[in-house]
């Protein structure tokens, strides 16, 4: 990996591939949700749709006639923290998407047309969403955690916010947020690097939009709140989450070492104790979200009404057992292989490459080699297993449920772990 500055001072990460035909491309921007407020949540990612509605060079059609006509692919997406536009192509035709990605991001139009158009297609998705409960759930589960801070905030927006929004809004946000110092590309593949610096010099160097860094805010405190959607579905779905570790946290993989053996896969204790043994769920699972100053980690069930108290007495049982006895050595070491190897196997993607690039120059400025991580995961320990295991259940847990009736979940006890950790 190497890391390059343009005459501007725009950040650039390289990761050459001499065995593969295929170049990543992508540029990072450090806006998400978390960087809105009350009154335009959800325009980052309003912004990320409008950039693909045309520019004053290209229709919406003519960038998707590009991208289809070389075999290639450009998408997007938006997270509480930032927002990436990518594509991926054949090496040969990485001018191509420098060029088409760069008029997008400079030149797009923001037609009012298109914007209203848009809001539409958007407010769809939303529906959509609002339609799908075990994706509600999770977005329920942050304000459980977070309250109003805008960690909580929903990325998609709320109907009347988006309904508010013009070109203006738009270009505003932009001027403030899609500024130099805000601003990443990271490239992974087979690329000559000299020619694509020259390349990006020719497409990038003019962009001077240069202001103070603009931050997320002060770090949420953790609220452990109950939350209840009440919603006809056929299965109540639940989310039980706990204070987690940031991406700077020491102790990350300690905590994604915990997450494995607890519910990240088919061998963990969650899965095999309410799928494999008593079919009581189809999907039960945890997982760790990681920020740039806090984090969350998050257990997840759907089940049938009448099953829901067995589901969540097992999963009490499940979390009193953690804080009693911790985990076991067999369980430490087989999570060490499980992480090393899922980290090894995402490296043969020039997509995945691409992506930890990006996200670490933005987040972090900084990178580890492979043996570098491969060694942090190795030198974990059961002492910071416990360490972690006690921040999670040192304060009231988070409850959120979308479902047709809550009388279990609103029984549990939701700080009863915090006198009885290892």
């Amino acid at each position: 990996m190497n890391k390059y500055t343009l005459s501007n001072g725009l950040r650039v990460v390289v990761e050459y591939i001499p065995t593969v035909r295929s170049v990543s491309f992508g540029i990072w921007v450090k806006t998400g949700s978390r960087n809105e407020t009350p009154a335009n949540n959800g325009i980052s990612h309003f912004i990320e749709h409008m950039l693909f509605k045309g520019t004053s060079n290209r229709s919406a059609k003519d960038i998707a006639d590009l991208f289809d006509g070389i075999g290639g692919n450009v998408n997007a997406f938006t997270s509480k923290e930032y927002t990436c536009y990518f594509a991926k192509v054949l090496d040969e035709h990485l001018p191509l998407a420098v060029d088409a990605l760069s008029d997008m991001f400079f030149n797009s139009q923001l037609d009012e047309g298109e914007l209203a158009k848009e809001k539409n297609v958007i407010l769809e998705e939303i529906s959509m969403y609002e339609d799908t409960p075990d994706d509600k759930v999770h977005d329920e589960a942050s304000r459980a955690s977070f309250g109003d801070h805008p960690l909580a905030y929903s990325i998609l927006g709320l109907e009347d916010r988006l309904t508010a929004m013009n070109s203006d809004s738009l270009r505003g946000y932009m001027n403030d947020m899609y500024t130099l110092e805000n601003t990443v590309i990271s490239v992974a593949g087979n690329v000559e690097e000299s020619k694509l610096l020259a390349l990006l010099e020719k497409h990038f160097g003019s962009f001077t939009n240069s202001k103070p860094v603009v931050t997320g805010g002060d770090a949420p405190s953790f609220q452990g709140d109950y939350l209840f959607f009440k919603k006809k579905t056929e299965q109540n779905h639940l989310c039980i989450t706990f204070p987690g570790c940031s991406i700077t946290d020491s102790n990350i993989y300690a905590m994604i070492l915990l997450n494995n053996a607890l519910g990240g896969g088919m061998s963990s204790r969650l899965f095999q104790e309410i799928r494999e043994k008593r079919g009581l769920a189809y999907s039960v699972y945890s997982y760790h979200t990681s920020y740039a100053d806090t984090g969350l980690f998050t257990i997840y069930a759907g089940t049938a009404p009448k099953q829901t108290k067995e589901v969540l007495d097992l999963t009490m049982e499940q979390l009193n057992e953690l804080s009693v006895k911790g985990l076991g050595e067999d369980e430490l070491h087989r999570g060490k292989e499980q992480l090393k190897g899922s980290l090894i196997l995402s490296l043969e993607s020039t997509s995945s490459r691409m992506n930890r690039l990006g996200k670490n120059e933005l987040m972090l400025g900084y990178h580890y080699t492979l043996d570098e991580l491969l060694k942090r995961i190795d030198s974990v320990t059961m002492a910071d297993l416990r360490e972690v295991t006690q921040r999670m259940l040192s304060v009231p847990f988070a409850v959120a449920m979308v479902g047709s009736n809550d009388k279990a979940a609103a029984q549990l006890g939701r700080n009863q772990f915090v006198s009885s950790i290892v």
